[in-house]
């Protein structure tokens, strides 16, 4: 990033190559206003990709001049802003470092950091400080739990007195009730996510079949053996092991259903790289598991839970949210009876998860009450059969009911 020619000359500020497949990013926030003094290696701002936020550092040290704005949408190797860079005597080590770091960024993508949660933009903070505020001390709504102008001119000082207390023969007076609009622009993520839901539905035969599982033998399995494997391992067991497991083997079973169409061609997967939903404050995100059928159940809890901490501290890189073969969704943990899940592209199958609820079923002519949980696997018709997808289904199903195959593995 930067075009440097001359100390005491004129340095470009870039969008650099953040990603393979990413053409423009939308500037977030600057973290320096238009005359500002920057020190070399400063943030000077955020951008936002479809996939990851990221961090803009100054070059050199100097004056900064602002020639793009906030929510702007940049294109990949434009210039957002020049520095004017201090002339100091003596300076040729200086010049020297500026320019090793800009030749080091300038091959390098900028790796996704968690700079947003809790940081007041520039107008904001100048708010809060007025006000007596401590950025700690407000919620932010703004991308990533950013602390926007408006989150600043909501907040209250919690140290300002508290109304006297009305006495009982006064009126209480009524409330007038919030009748607000407000307009928030769409972040470079949540298009993306739109652009790409929409596209699923448009451009594939998507078809969903749904089963019940018995989740008792799972959950009695879990129940005597959570406590010594957390010990053992330091981590929890989960049921997205358990599903992880059964998936990647019914996708060796019907290996249609982890293929995907490409320019005329179906490609087949011989390995399972599975892709698990996760929700975070700037949208949902889908980080990969490769390998999955060669991992252990520990081994899938732990990158789990070290790929879902990244997710929500937004540090996952562009690798780690790329290229799977399968999609698991799990919105019972939100609550979802049932859903239809929309397939996670350029994959032809998603399989989705729900919540567990005691329902009564009929075992052997008698009525009986289990734990339930309803799953649905939406699939491109184009590639997958029926067949394929419902046996595919009933394979994952038999397994879960039967969680010792999934530890001899068959």
């Amino acid at each position: 990033m930067g075009n440097f020619q001359n100390i005491g000359e004129q340095m470009d500020v870039d969008i650099p190559n953040v990603g393979e497949s990413i053409t423009e990013v939308t500037i977030a926030s600057w973290l320096k206003k238009e005359g500002d003094q920057v020190s070399l290696d400063e943030i000077i701002a955020e951008i936002d990709s479809d996939k990851a936020t990221f961090e803009i550092h100054a070059e050199a040290p100097g004056t900064l001049h602002l020639q793009a704005q906030e929510g702007d949408t940049i294109a990949v190797g434009v210039t957002i802003a020049t520095i004017a860079v201090n002339q100091e005597k003596n300076n040729t080590t200086q010049k020297t470092d500026v320019q090793n770091k800009s030749a080091k960024r300038s091959t390098q993508p900028l790796q996704p950091q968690s700079i947003s949660q809790g940081h007041p933009s520039p107008v904001a903070e100048n708010i809060l400080a007025k006000k007596g505020i401590d950025p700690h001390d407000v919620q932010g709504t703004g991308i990533g739990g950013k602390i926007t102008k408006q989150d600043a001119l909501k907040a209250a000082n919690p140290t300002e007195k508290s109304l006297e207390k009305i006495t009982t023969n006064q009126a209480v007076p009524t409330k007038k009730p919030n009748r607000e609009i407000r307009k928030e622009k769409l972040s470079t993520l949540r298009k993306t996510i739109a652009k790409r839901l929409v596209a699923a539905k448009n451009e594939m035969a998507m078809l969903t079949t749904f089963n019940e599982v018995d989740m008792a033998p799972v959950m009695a399995l879990r129940k005597k053996h959570k406590a010594a494997f957390e010990e053992k391992y330091d981590v929890k067991l989960g049921f997205i092991s358990f599903f992880a497991k059964a998936v990647c083997m019914a996708l060796q079973e019907w290996p249609t259903v982890n293929a995907m169409i490409d320019n005329g061609e179906i490609i087949f997967h011989d390995f399972c790289d599975i892709s698990v939903a996760v929700a975070t404050p700037r949208g949902l995100v889908v980080p990969v598991i490769r390998n999955t059928e060669q991992m252990t159940f520990q081994k899938i809890e732990k990158t789990l839970a070290r790929l879902a901490t990244k997710a929500r501290e937004n540090k996952l890189s562009i690798e780690e949210m790329t290229a799977g073969t399968f999609t698991i969704t799990n919105g019972g943990i939100f609550g979802s009876m049932l859903s239809t899940p929309i397939i996670n592209t350029p994959q032809s199958a998603i399989l989705g998860m729900h919540n567990i609820v005691e329902r009564p079923i009929a075992v052997n002519n008698e009525i009986v009450i289990k734990p339930i949980m309803y799953v649905a696997l939406s699939y491109d018709h184009r590639i997958i059969d029926g067949r394929e997808a419902v046996s595919f289904l009933h394979q994952v199903k038999t397994r879960i009911e039967d969680p010792t195959r999934l530890l001899v593995g068959v």
